[in-house]
Protein backbone atom coordinates (compact mmCIF):
# COMPACT_ATOMS: atom_id res chain seq x y z
CA UNK A 1 0.00 0.00 0.00
CA UNK A 2 1.31 3.44 -0.92
CA UNK A 3 0.16 7.06 -0.90
CA UNK A 4 1.15 10.32 -2.60
CA UNK A 5 2.55 13.25 -0.65
CA UNK A 6 2.74 17.00 -1.12
CA UNK A 7 5.61 18.97 0.44
CA UNK A 8 4.49 22.43 1.60
CA UNK A 9 7.41 24.83 1.79
CA UNK A 10 10.64 24.33 -0.17
CA UNK A 11 13.01 25.87 2.35
CA UNK A 12 16.25 24.71 3.95
CA UNK A 13 14.70 21.85 5.89
CA UNK A 14 12.18 20.30 3.52
CA UNK A 15 14.62 19.21 0.81
CA UNK A 16 16.26 16.66 3.09
CA UNK A 17 12.88 15.18 4.00
CA UNK A 18 11.63 15.20 0.39
CA UNK A 19 14.47 12.84 -0.48
CA UNK A 20 13.54 10.45 2.33
CA UNK A 21 9.81 10.48 1.61
CA UNK A 22 10.49 9.79 -2.06
CA UNK A 23 12.76 6.87 -1.19
CA UNK A 24 10.31 5.24 1.22
CA UNK A 25 8.56 2.24 -0.38
CA UNK A 26 5.28 3.35 1.23
CA UNK A 27 5.18 6.60 -0.77
CA UNK A 28 4.33 6.57 -4.48
CA UNK A 29 4.85 10.20 -5.55
CA UNK A 30 6.07 13.45 -4.00
CA UNK A 31 5.00 16.94 -5.12
CA UNK A 32 5.96 20.38 -3.76
CA UNK A 33 4.59 23.90 -3.45
CA UNK A 34 6.11 27.11 -2.10
CA UNK A 35 5.13 30.79 -1.90
CA UNK A 36 8.20 31.37 -4.09
CA UNK A 37 7.53 29.21 -7.18
CA UNK A 38 11.18 29.17 -8.21
CA UNK A 39 12.13 27.42 -4.95
CA UNK A 40 9.52 24.73 -5.57
CA UNK A 41 10.84 24.23 -9.11
CA UNK A 42 14.42 24.00 -7.85
CA UNK A 43 13.53 21.36 -5.25
CA UNK A 44 11.45 19.33 -7.70
CA UNK A 45 14.30 19.36 -10.20
CA UNK A 46 17.02 18.59 -7.67
CA UNK A 47 15.22 15.62 -6.09
CA UNK A 48 13.31 14.29 -9.08
CA UNK A 49 9.89 14.99 -7.60
CA UNK A 50 6.67 14.41 -9.53
CA UNK A 51 5.81 18.08 -9.95
CA UNK A 52 4.89 21.40 -8.37
CA UNK A 53 1.72 23.29 -7.51
CA UNK A 54 1.26 27.07 -7.65
CA UNK A 55 -0.26 27.16 -4.15
CA UNK A 56 -1.21 25.07 -1.13
CA UNK A 57 -4.87 25.48 -2.05
CA UNK A 58 -4.21 24.17 -5.56
CA UNK A 59 -2.38 21.19 -4.11
CA UNK A 60 -5.28 20.36 -1.78
CA UNK A 61 -7.87 20.72 -4.55
CA UNK A 62 -5.96 18.75 -7.16
CA UNK A 63 -6.76 15.23 -6.00
CA UNK A 64 -3.13 14.34 -6.73
CA UNK A 65 -1.99 14.00 -3.11
CA UNK A 66 -3.25 11.86 -0.25
CA UNK A 67 -1.14 13.55 2.42
CA UNK A 68 0.82 16.75 2.99
CA UNK A 69 4.04 17.48 4.88
CA UNK A 70 4.22 21.05 6.16
CA UNK A 71 7.64 22.72 6.36
CA UNK A 72 6.60 26.37 6.45
CA UNK A 73 7.68 28.99 8.98
CA UNK A 74 7.15 27.91 12.56
CA UNK A 75 4.29 30.25 13.48
CA UNK A 76 2.17 29.22 10.46
CA UNK A 77 1.67 25.51 11.12
CA UNK A 78 -1.60 25.41 13.07
CA UNK A 79 -4.01 26.84 10.46
CA UNK A 80 -2.28 25.00 7.60
CA UNK A 81 -2.63 21.68 9.42
CA UNK A 82 -6.37 22.20 9.99
CA UNK A 83 -6.79 23.25 6.36
CA UNK A 84 -5.08 20.06 5.21
CA UNK A 85 -7.09 17.76 7.48
CA UNK A 86 -10.37 19.40 6.48
CA UNK A 87 -9.43 18.87 2.83
CA UNK A 88 -9.17 15.13 3.53
CA UNK A 89 -5.37 14.87 3.70
CA UNK A 90 -3.18 13.13 6.26
CA UNK A 91 -0.75 15.68 7.72
CA UNK A 92 2.88 15.61 8.79
CA UNK A 93 3.97 18.89 10.37
CA UNK A 94 7.35 20.25 11.32
CA UNK A 95 7.58 21.66 14.83
CA UNK A 96 6.00 23.35 16.64
CA UNK A 97 2.45 22.03 16.46
CA UNK A 98 0.98 25.54 16.81
CA UNK A 99 1.47 28.77 18.75
CA UNK A 100 -1.75 28.99 20.79
CA UNK A 101 -4.03 26.79 22.86
CA UNK A 102 -6.84 27.52 20.40
CA UNK A 103 -4.82 26.34 17.40
CA UNK A 104 -3.89 23.12 19.21
CA UNK A 105 -7.53 22.47 20.14
CA UNK A 106 -8.54 23.03 16.50
CA UNK A 107 -6.04 20.42 15.29
CA UNK A 108 -7.22 17.83 17.81
CA UNK A 109 -10.85 18.53 16.88
CA UNK A 110 -10.03 18.12 13.18
CA UNK A 111 -8.20 14.83 13.78
CA UNK A 112 -11.20 13.53 15.75
CA UNK A 113 -13.69 14.69 13.11
CA UNK A 114 -11.81 13.37 10.08
CA UNK A 115 -10.17 10.24 11.48
CA UNK A 116 -7.06 11.15 9.49
CA UNK A 117 -3.43 10.80 10.55
CA UNK A 118 -1.64 13.77 12.08
CA UNK A 119 1.97 13.65 13.22
CA UNK A 120 4.37 16.30 14.47
CA UNK A 121 7.96 15.62 13.43
CA UNK A 122 9.73 16.18 16.73
CA UNK A 123 13.37 15.22 16.27
CA UNK A 124 14.00 14.77 20.00
CA UNK A 125 11.64 11.79 20.00
CA UNK A 126 14.58 9.90 18.48
CA UNK A 127 17.44 11.83 20.02
CA UNK A 128 19.81 9.09 21.24
CA UNK A 129 19.67 10.37 24.84
CA UNK A 130 15.88 10.27 24.80
CA UNK A 131 15.85 6.80 23.22
CA UNK A 132 18.26 5.46 25.83
CA UNK A 133 16.40 7.07 28.74
CA UNK A 134 13.10 5.72 27.37
CA UNK A 135 14.56 2.21 27.25
CA UNK A 136 16.00 2.50 30.75
CA UNK A 137 12.75 3.85 32.17
CA UNK A 138 10.86 0.94 30.61
CA UNK A 139 13.23 -1.45 32.39
CA UNK A 140 12.88 0.36 35.71
CA UNK A 141 16.59 1.21 35.83
CA UNK A 142 16.10 4.72 37.22
CA UNK A 143 13.89 3.56 40.08
CA UNK A 144 11.33 6.31 40.55
CA UNK A 145 12.07 9.13 38.13
CA UNK A 146 11.45 12.47 39.83
CA UNK A 147 13.37 15.13 37.90
CA UNK A 148 14.67 15.78 34.38
CA UNK A 149 16.23 18.56 32.31
CA UNK A 150 16.03 19.34 28.62
CA UNK A 151 17.90 22.10 26.80
CA UNK A 152 17.71 23.51 23.30
CA UNK A 153 20.87 25.60 23.28
CA UNK A 154 21.39 27.24 19.90
CA UNK A 155 23.08 30.62 19.58
CA UNK A 156 21.71 32.97 16.93
CA UNK A 157 25.24 33.59 15.65
CA UNK A 158 25.62 29.92 14.70
CA UNK A 159 23.52 29.88 11.55
CA UNK A 160 20.22 31.36 12.68
CA UNK A 161 20.83 34.83 11.22
CA UNK A 162 21.33 33.27 7.78
CA UNK A 163 18.34 30.98 8.21
CA UNK A 164 15.97 33.82 9.10
CA UNK A 165 17.34 35.98 6.29
CA UNK A 166 16.71 33.09 3.87
CA UNK A 167 13.12 32.57 5.00
CA UNK A 168 12.11 36.08 6.07
CA UNK A 169 13.15 38.32 3.21
CA UNK A 170 13.56 42.05 3.83
CA UNK A 171 11.59 41.92 7.09
CA UNK A 172 13.56 39.00 8.53
CA UNK A 173 14.30 40.79 11.81
CA UNK A 174 10.61 40.90 12.67
CA UNK A 175 10.43 37.11 12.63
CA UNK A 176 13.93 36.34 13.93
CA UNK A 177 12.56 37.56 17.26
CA UNK A 178 10.38 34.45 17.51
CA UNK A 179 9.95 33.76 21.28
CA UNK A 180 12.24 30.93 22.43
CA UNK A 181 9.53 29.33 24.58
CA UNK A 182 7.18 29.10 21.59
CA UNK A 183 9.70 26.69 20.06
CA UNK A 184 9.71 24.29 23.04
CA UNK A 185 9.39 20.84 21.57
CA UNK A 186 13.07 19.95 21.19
CA UNK A 187 13.59 20.36 24.95
CA UNK A 188 10.14 19.40 26.28
CA UNK A 189 9.73 16.55 23.78
CA UNK A 190 13.14 15.13 24.62
CA UNK A 191 12.13 14.87 28.28
CA UNK A 192 8.54 13.70 27.83
CA UNK A 193 9.51 11.41 24.96
CA UNK A 194 11.23 9.30 27.59
CA UNK A 195 9.23 10.09 30.73
CA UNK A 196 5.63 9.03 30.18
CA UNK A 197 3.93 11.91 31.98
CA UNK A 198 2.79 15.44 31.19
CA UNK A 199 3.30 18.94 32.56
CA UNK A 200 0.55 20.39 34.77
CA UNK A 201 1.99 23.79 35.78
CA UNK A 202 4.93 26.07 35.00
CA UNK A 203 6.89 29.07 36.19
CA UNK A 204 9.26 30.66 33.67
CA UNK A 205 11.78 33.49 33.49
CA UNK A 206 12.78 35.30 30.30
CA UNK A 207 16.02 37.22 29.77
CA UNK A 208 15.61 40.41 27.75
CA UNK A 209 18.05 40.79 24.90
CA UNK A 210 20.66 43.55 24.94
CA UNK A 211 22.49 43.03 21.62
CA UNK A 212 20.81 46.10 20.13
CA UNK A 213 20.84 44.88 16.51
CA UNK A 214 17.07 44.97 15.94
CA UNK A 215 16.61 41.26 16.64
CA UNK A 216 14.58 40.56 19.80
CA UNK A 217 13.48 44.20 19.74
CA UNK A 218 9.85 44.68 20.80
CA UNK A 219 9.43 47.57 18.40
CA UNK A 220 10.56 45.42 15.46
CA UNK A 221 9.24 42.00 16.48
CA UNK A 222 5.94 40.86 15.01
CA UNK A 223 5.53 38.87 18.22
CA UNK A 224 6.25 41.83 20.53
CA UNK A 225 9.09 39.75 21.97
CA UNK A 226 12.38 40.84 23.51
CA UNK A 227 13.35 37.56 25.26
CA UNK A 228 16.34 35.83 23.68
CA UNK A 229 16.87 33.32 26.52
CA UNK A 230 14.31 31.65 28.78
CA UNK A 231 14.14 28.99 31.48
CA UNK A 232 11.00 27.12 32.58
CA UNK A 233 10.33 24.85 35.56
CA UNK A 234 7.44 22.43 35.09
CA UNK A 235 5.48 20.33 37.59
CA UNK A 236 4.43 16.93 36.20
CA UNK A 237 1.43 14.71 36.78
CA UNK A 238 2.12 12.03 39.36
CA UNK A 239 4.76 14.07 41.18
CA UNK A 240 8.13 15.42 40.12
CA UNK A 241 9.40 18.20 37.91
CA UNK A 242 11.52 19.04 34.89
CA UNK A 243 13.31 22.16 33.74
CA UNK A 244 13.98 23.36 30.19
CA UNK A 245 16.28 26.01 28.77
CA UNK A 246 15.66 27.75 25.45
CA UNK A 247 18.80 29.82 24.76
CA UNK A 248 19.50 31.94 21.64
CA UNK A 249 22.38 34.02 23.01
CA UNK A 250 24.82 31.60 24.59
CA UNK A 251 28.48 30.66 24.48
CA UNK A 252 28.00 27.01 23.59
CA UNK A 253 28.95 24.81 20.57
CA UNK A 254 25.44 24.09 19.30
CA UNK A 255 26.89 22.71 16.05
CA UNK A 256 28.22 19.82 18.17
CA UNK A 257 25.04 19.20 20.17
CA UNK A 258 22.11 21.60 20.31
CA UNK A 259 19.75 19.45 22.39
CA UNK A 260 20.90 17.77 25.60
CA UNK A 261 19.17 15.95 28.46
CA UNK A 262 19.46 14.75 32.07
CA UNK A 263 17.28 12.35 34.05
CA UNK A 264 17.37 11.69 37.80
CA UNK A 265 15.75 8.78 39.62
CA UNK A 266 15.96 7.21 43.05
CA UNK A 267 18.26 4.43 41.80
CA UNK A 268 20.20 5.97 38.92
CA UNK A 269 20.74 9.10 36.84
CA UNK A 270 21.92 10.04 33.37
CA UNK A 271 23.59 13.28 32.30
CA UNK A 272 24.61 14.61 28.91
CA UNK A 273 26.68 17.65 27.88
CA UNK A 274 28.17 18.67 24.54
CA UNK A 275 30.59 15.76 24.07
CA UNK A 276 30.06 13.44 27.05
CA UNK A 277 27.17 11.34 28.38
CA UNK A 278 27.26 9.49 31.70
CA UNK A 279 25.16 6.81 33.42
CA UNK A 280 25.44 7.02 37.21
CA UNK A 281 24.17 4.97 40.12
CA UNK A 282 25.09 4.57 43.78
CA UNK A 283 28.06 2.39 42.86
CA UNK A 284 29.76 4.58 40.30
CA UNK A 285 29.83 6.21 36.87
CA UNK A 286 29.79 4.71 33.36
CA UNK A 287 30.69 6.67 30.24
CA UNK A 288 27.95 6.00 27.65
CA UNK A 289 29.07 8.64 25.15
CA UNK A 290 29.75 6.14 22.34
CA UNK A 291 26.32 4.55 22.75
CA UNK A 292 24.67 7.90 22.08
CA UNK A 293 26.98 9.22 19.36
CA UNK A 294 25.65 9.23 15.76
CA UNK A 295 28.16 8.74 12.96
CA UNK A 296 27.87 11.24 10.06
CA UNK A 297 26.41 9.91 6.81
CA UNK A 298 27.53 12.77 4.56
CA UNK A 299 30.08 15.56 4.49
CA UNK A 300 29.00 19.06 5.55
CA UNK A 301 30.44 20.13 2.17
CA UNK A 302 27.99 17.96 0.24
CA UNK A 303 26.50 19.97 -2.68
CA UNK A 304 22.95 19.28 -1.46
CA UNK A 305 23.70 21.43 1.61
CA UNK A 306 25.20 24.40 -0.19
CA UNK A 307 22.17 26.65 0.49
CA UNK A 308 22.32 25.93 4.26
CA UNK A 309 24.49 28.05 6.56
CA UNK A 310 27.69 26.14 7.43
CA UNK A 311 26.95 26.31 11.16
CA UNK A 312 23.60 24.56 10.60
CA UNK A 313 24.86 21.72 8.40
CA UNK A 314 25.74 19.34 11.24
CA UNK A 315 22.01 18.95 11.92
CA UNK A 316 21.56 17.43 8.44
CA UNK A 317 24.53 15.06 8.32
CA UNK A 318 24.26 12.84 11.40
CA UNK A 319 23.80 9.12 10.92
CA UNK A 320 22.50 6.71 13.55
CA UNK A 321 23.78 6.00 17.06
CA UNK A 322 24.33 2.48 18.44
CA UNK A 323 21.26 2.92 20.64
CA UNK A 324 19.04 3.31 17.56
CA UNK A 325 17.24 0.17 16.39
CA UNK A 326 17.35 0.43 12.59
CA UNK A 327 15.82 -3.01 12.01
CA UNK A 328 12.35 -1.50 11.50
CA UNK A 329 13.49 0.94 8.79
CA UNK A 330 13.24 0.30 5.03
CA UNK A 331 16.49 -0.82 3.49
CA UNK A 332 16.20 2.08 1.03
CA UNK A 333 17.31 4.32 3.92
CA UNK A 334 20.51 2.42 4.63
CA UNK A 335 22.75 4.72 2.59
CA UNK A 336 20.71 7.93 2.62
CA UNK A 337 21.47 11.05 4.66
CA UNK A 338 20.06 11.34 8.15
CA UNK A 339 19.92 14.31 10.47
CA UNK A 340 19.30 15.77 13.92
CA UNK A 341 21.21 13.03 15.73
CA UNK A 342 19.71 10.22 13.68
CA UNK A 343 16.04 11.16 13.94
CA UNK A 344 15.00 11.88 10.34
CA UNK A 345 14.79 8.28 9.13
CA UNK A 346 12.59 7.30 12.07
CA UNK A 347 10.27 10.29 11.74
CA UNK A 348 9.59 9.66 8.06
CA UNK A 349 9.02 5.96 8.68
CA UNK A 350 6.70 6.72 11.62
CA UNK A 351 4.44 8.86 9.46
CA UNK A 352 4.42 6.60 6.42
CA UNK A 353 3.70 3.53 8.54
CA UNK A 354 0.92 5.30 10.46
CA UNK A 355 -0.82 6.40 7.25
CA UNK A 356 -0.52 3.04 5.53
CA UNK A 357 -1.58 0.96 8.54
CA UNK A 358 -4.07 3.52 9.94
CA UNK A 359 -2.42 3.42 13.34
CA UNK A 360 -1.42 6.28 15.63
CA UNK A 361 2.10 7.60 15.10
CA UNK A 362 4.41 8.11 18.07
CA UNK A 363 3.95 11.89 18.14
CA UNK A 364 0.23 12.01 17.37
CA UNK A 365 -1.95 15.07 18.00
CA UNK A 366 -2.37 14.38 21.72
CA UNK A 367 1.33 13.76 22.29
CA UNK A 368 2.23 16.79 20.16
CA UNK A 369 -0.05 18.92 22.35
CA UNK A 370 1.82 17.77 25.46
CA UNK A 371 5.15 18.66 23.81
CA UNK A 372 3.97 22.09 22.59
CA UNK A 373 1.43 23.57 24.99
CA UNK A 374 3.81 23.69 28.00
CA UNK A 375 6.00 26.16 26.11
CA UNK A 376 3.06 28.36 25.13
CA UNK A 377 1.96 28.63 28.76
CA UNK A 378 5.59 29.08 29.88
CA UNK A 379 5.95 32.09 27.58
CA UNK A 380 2.86 33.63 29.21
CA UNK A 381 4.43 32.94 32.60
CA UNK A 382 7.67 34.66 31.60
CA UNK A 383 5.76 37.70 30.38
CA UNK A 384 4.05 37.77 33.79
CA UNK A 385 7.36 37.76 35.64
CA UNK A 386 7.42 34.05 36.46
CA UNK A 387 3.83 33.60 37.64
CA UNK A 388 2.99 29.95 38.20
CA UNK A 389 0.34 28.97 35.66
CA UNK A 390 -1.68 25.81 35.11
CA UNK A 391 -1.19 23.93 31.83
CA UNK A 392 -4.34 22.55 30.18
CA UNK A 393 -4.23 18.94 28.99
CA UNK A 394 -6.14 17.34 26.13
CA UNK A 395 -5.70 13.85 27.54
CA UNK A 396 -4.39 10.68 25.98
CA UNK A 397 -4.97 9.65 22.40
CA UNK A 398 -8.19 7.63 21.97
CA UNK A 399 -7.94 3.87 21.69
CA UNK A 400 -7.52 2.75 18.08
Amino acid sequence: MTFSLGIVGAGQFSGQFAKLFLAHPGVSEVFVTDLLPERAEQLASAEGLSGTFPSYEAMLESGAVDAVAIFTQRWTHGPLVVQGLNAGKHVYSAVPMAISTEEIAAIIDAVRATGLTYMMGETSQYNPATVHARNQIAEGAFGRLFYAEGDYVHDMDLGFYEAYQYSGGEDWKSTASYPPLLYPTHSVGGVLGAWQTHAVSVSAIGVRDDRGDGVFDKEVSQFGNDFSNATALFEVAGGGSFRTNEFRRVGYPSHIRESRFRFFGTDASMEQIATVALWQDKKGVKDISELLEPKPTMSPDDPSLQHIAPDLRAAFTSGSAPVHDRSRLPREFDHLHNGHEGSHHFLVDDFVTAVNTRTLPSVNAWVAARYTLPGIVAHDSARQGGARLDIPDFGDAPEA
